[in-house]
Formats: structure tokens, C-alpha cells, sequence
């Protein structure tokens, strides 16, 4: 498999644990706000920037002792048929896995849960089911997974969160409103500040809502996801 980059050191991809993050290449959505367009349009991939998975393996090998874990996310990592064997890989060296995913490829992340693989996954809801055309980039998004991926994640044991990144453009009362039926009484959910990378799939369309409007959002989702946090801020 080759990776799309890798951040060395992070301290908040991987909750209560000392990681590094590694990319996957290629998604099969293609969000308009995506701030990885390098790692999801085919045209935009820069060859300096991947890492071939020997590479990072050797990268693993030295750190041992000093990472608890490995945070894999993209573009989407269940995109890739052999993501299990990569993962496998990642753990046999000792490490904790955490992985991120759209929710889209919900046997994949079935047969992974199911072996005990991951220790931590991230899921993002984009926004409520009858609107996620508008939000994830497809005429026909593909709700039947996204629903069974939720019931997979809430039912398998693994720790878990939801999230959503708040596009001020794309988000309204009425999404965070039917994003809290969705994921009732979900253990872990947050609302992510947006933030332009510079690297966007659709350059200079979106921007971060408000804070005023952002706490609105999170007070309206805390009527059916109690423990609904902002990222970065604090539990009101």
C-alpha cells in the first residue's frame, strides 16, 4: 500500500494516547469542504509526499517504546482491500490501532471490529441522511451503509466517536436536529470547527459558522446526544 503522508507525533488524533497518523490515498467521496484533496483528487497527489509502506514500517520499528499507537485515516482507509492485512501488520508490532472512516464500506469495518483490530474508530456524520448529497460530494449517497456502519460501531464494543465538521454554508438548525436522531444517545459526538487548508476541494466556498451559532447547534443536538461536545472547546 502506498500512504498518502505521515505526521510523526500527534497528541490529539489519538484520544489519551501518544501516536503518530498515517494517510491513506483515495476516498470515494468527495466532500466539497475536504481539506485532503491531495490525498483524494488522483490529479492532485504529489509523489514527494507519499511514503511507501516498507518506509513506514521501518518508521514504526524505531519508534517502538515511544508511540502507544497508530491513528490511520485519509481520503478512506476501508477504500483499500487490504487494509485488515495493514492493520494486522501495525498491531503485531505492538501498537494500538485508531481508525477513521466515512462509514461507507460497513462490511469491511464489520469484519475488523469483529477481530478485536481496532481499539479506537471515528466515524463522521456529515449531516443527516435526506442531506448528505449535498454535504459528501454524490448524487446518491450511499445512507444504507452509513446507517448500518452506526449500528456496527454502537453495537461492537469498541470505543468509539461520531463527529461532524460545521460548515457554515452546508449546516443548519434543522441538520444538527435530525443528526441527533440519527445517533441517539451516542456514547461520544462532536462538532468540529471548520477550518480552510488551503488545500480544499472547492477553494474559497466555505467558511467556519459563528460561535454563537455553533453553540446553538450544540445545544440542539444535546437534546438526543447528551454528551455532544465542540472539539477543541469546552463541556458547557
Amino acid at each position: 500500500m502506498k500512504l498518502g503522508g505521515l505526521q510523526k507525533l500527534t497528541l490529539l488524533d489519538f484520544p489519551e494516547h501518544v501516536a503518530c497518523t498515517v494517510f491513506t490515498l483515495g476516498c470515494n467521496f468527495r466532500c466539497p469542504y475536504c481539506h485532503n484533496s491531495s490525498l483524494v483528487l488522483p490529479g492532485k497527489v504529489h509523489e514527494e509526499g507519499t511514503v511507501e509502506e516498507e518506509e513506514f514500517f521501518k518508521f514504526l520499528e524505531k519508534r517502538k517504546g515511544l508511540l502507544d499507537g497508530v491513528a490511520i485515516t485519509g481520503g478512506e482507509p476501508l477504500i483499500h482491500a487490504d487494509i485488515k492485512e495493514f492493520i494486522k501488520k501495525i498491531r503485531a508490532m505492538g501498537y494500538l490501532v485508531k481508525l477513521d472512516t466515512n462509514g461507507s464500506f460497513p462490511d469491511r469495518l464489520k469484519e475488523i471490529l469483529d477481530e478485536g483490530l481496532a481499539d479506537y474508530v471515528a466515524m463522521d456524520i456529515k449531516n443527516y441522511l435526506e442531506g448528505y448529497d449535498r454535504v459528501c460530494g454524490l448524487i446518491e449517497p450511499p445512507v444504507d451503509k452509513l446507517q448500518r456502519s452506526i449500528r456496527i460501531i454502537r453495537e461492537s464494543g469498541t470505543p468509539y466517536e461520531f463527529r461532524t465538521t460545521v460548515i457554515d454554508e452546508l449546516h443548519d438548525e434543522e441538520s444538527f436536529e435530525k443528526i441527533g436522531e440519527l445517533i441517539e444517545g451516542a456514547d461520544r459526538y462532536f462538532l468540529q470547527r471548520f477550518e480552510d487548508s488551503g488545500e480544499l476541494i472547492e477553494e474559497n466556498k466555505f467558511h467556519a459558522t459563528s460561535e454563537e451559532k455553533l453553540m446553538k447547534l450544540l445545544e440542539i443536538v444535546r437534546k438526543k446526544v447528551p454528551n455532544a461536545q465542540i472539539r477543541g472547546g469546552e463541556i458547557l
